[in-house]
């Protein structure tokens, strides 16, 4: 009996158990994503995973992050839920802009500054050739 076992194929798969939503709303949508956990009685069941937000960034000028600031929703950032030195950076303009338009700035006023410098060494050489 042994050989007719070992050719016949196994009618037991392997699915997965199935789970069902806790709440009312029962479509894959972008406010309805689950995560499959085990609880402690061995079941399979679900908890609901909030949604990731852009977190804080700088204004239209620059499109990058802050970086050192959480990325939680817009509510979250209020003096209730955060506290103020969680919401900034320690350098100038920290928790308005990035560190990478705060350096933009910083070199654009330093080339400004330069150019200026640069007029001036040129007028004074264009009126000492004058006379």
């Amino acid at each position: 009996s042994r050989g007719s076992e070992r050719g016949a194929k196994s009618t037991k798969t392997n699915m997965a158990p199935r789970i069902t939503y806790k709440r009312r709303h029962a479509y894959n949508t972008r406010s309805n994503k689950i995560v499959k956990k085990r609880l402690p009685g061995g079941s399979l069941g679900i908890a609901y995973v909030k949604k990731t937000t852009k977190g804080a960034q700088t204004p239209a000028g620059d499109a990058g992050r802050i970086h050192g600031v959480p990325r939680v929703a817009t509510q979250k950032y209020s003096r209730k839920h955060m506290s103020k030195n969680k919401k900034s950076v320690t350098r100038a303009y920290g928790g308005v802009l990035s560190a990478g338009a705060v350096r933009e700035r910083i070199v654009r006023a330093f080339l400004v500054e330069e150019q200026k410098i640069v007029k001036k060494v040129l007028k004074l050489q264009a009126a000492k050739e004058g006379k």
